[in-house]
């Protein structure tokens, strides 16, 4: 299963409140980035990911300015990827 090609065209499950576009165009696959997970050399795997409009993307890798902090965002990040992990599995998907 390829959770990048699956992610195409669906709704943003991360969601930010005032930055969130609604455009399932945009959407993407947006990994998580943790220390021991992610770094140099470490690819990330897909399933800790969430389907994230291209603003809210944005704004949860930092290219993009919002009056939310840090952990804040980490926060709409790790419930869009719960949200995209259920949304997987009510399709009948195995993880």
């Amino acid at each position: 299963m390829n959770l990048r090609k699956l992610a195409r065209g669906r709704d943003c499950q991360v969601r930010i409140p005032g930055v969130c576009n609604r455009d399932p165009s945009t959407t993407v696959l947006a990994h998580i980035r943790l220390p021991g997970v992610s770094g140099v050399g470490m690819k990330v795997p897909d399933i800790l990911g969430a389907w994230a409009c291209s603003d809210c993307h944005d704004a949860i890798d930092g290219r993009a300015k919002t009056f939310e902090g840090a952990e804040t965002l980490r926060l709409y990040h790790l419930e869009g990827m719960a949200r995209t992990i259920s949304e997987l599995l009510k399709e009948g998907h195995t993880l």
